[in-house]
């Protein structure tokens, strides 16, 4: 059949036809903006991963954190830094991905010891967090300074000899009072940190002794020694009373950082009692 050239079907184009360079040109530019898009994922992802290991990424904030702990202890953030912990990150992953690979994350031992460290941690964290909403005040510690140096008045200077059993001690009473020397005698003390010294204790304040002994040291006056023996739980004394003072007392500053860390202590320990006091425990 023959078509007329007024016929209304298309008639086939031309490898020459003026429209396809525009095609290629679409689907050039089709394909360079899909790997743009892809290009600019992959650079999202990297943004927030430093790493990936076997297909696994490791978090920037991961690395962020660890970098935050190192400036705690001192280490400024420089970008060697920064390198070093990416290397330690990435380490870390391809152990513990063995680890995971032998299954002993499996292992009883194993899930005992990360679930004491998981414990260990958040208790540390509880502590910190109390800490944190109940800090401690000046005025607390100040109190604290002045209750204490309210109790220290007066100061002994005493020595003293121990021993076993109470005739021991009358025994060396007698020889006192012919006239022995109490620093030869105290070399044969039970207590070995004051009997090379003579039975020295030093200067110390009556509450450093336990009562029987305090109260027999205080009774004595300068130069003085017990005639009868005092017992505590540690044997039988003979005490010498040296010398007496008004109390050396160091200053708020010198002893402020221990007084805040006891406190802190003595808080943290009555937070646990009323922790432990409306816990239910059958």
């Amino acid at each position: 059949m023959r078509l007329s050239s007024s016929s209304s079907f298309p008639l086939p184009q031309h490898p020459t036809d003026s429209r396809l360079p525009q095609t290629i040109a679409m689907h050039t530019l089709a394909r360079l903006s899909m790997a743009f898009f892809l290009s600019t994922l992959a650079a999202a992802a990297m943004a927030q991963n430093i790493a990936v290991v076997n297909g696994r990424p490791i978090p920037k904030t991961r690395a962020d954190l660890f970098i935050k702990e190192l400036e705690k202890q001192g280490q400024p953030a420089t970008p060697e830094l920064a390198a070093l912990v990416r290397q330690e990150l990435v380490d870390r992953e391809i152990l513990l991905q063995e680890a995971e690979r032998r299954g002993l994350p499996a292992k009883p031992e194993t899930r005992f010891q990360i679930e004491s460290t998981r414990q260990q941690i958040l208790i540390q964290a509880l502590v910190q967090d109390e800490l944190d909403r109940n800090p401690l005040k000046e005025a607390d510690i100040r109190a604290e300074f002045d209750r204490l140096t309210s109790q220290q008045g007066t100061e002994y200077r005493a020595r003293h000899i121990l021993v076993e059993t109470e005739d021991q001690a009358k025994d060396i009473i007698a020889k006192l009072q012919k006239g022995a020397k109490f620093e030869e005698l105290a070399k044969a003390s039970k207590d070995p940190g004051s009997a090379a010294k003579g039975g020295d204790l030093d200067w110390a304040s009556a509450s450093t002794f336990v009562k029987p002994f305090s109260e027999a040291m205080q009774a004595l006056k300068k130069g003085q020694f017990t005639t009868q023996p005092v017992q505590t739980q540690f044997g039988w004394h003979v005490i010498r009373l040296d010398d007496s003072r008004a109390a050396q007392l160091p200053s708020f500053e010198s002893v402020k950082d221990q007084l805040a860390e006891s406190l802190q202590r003595k808080k943290l320990g009555e937070f646990q009692q009323a922790l432990k006091d409306k816990a239910k425990v059958r």
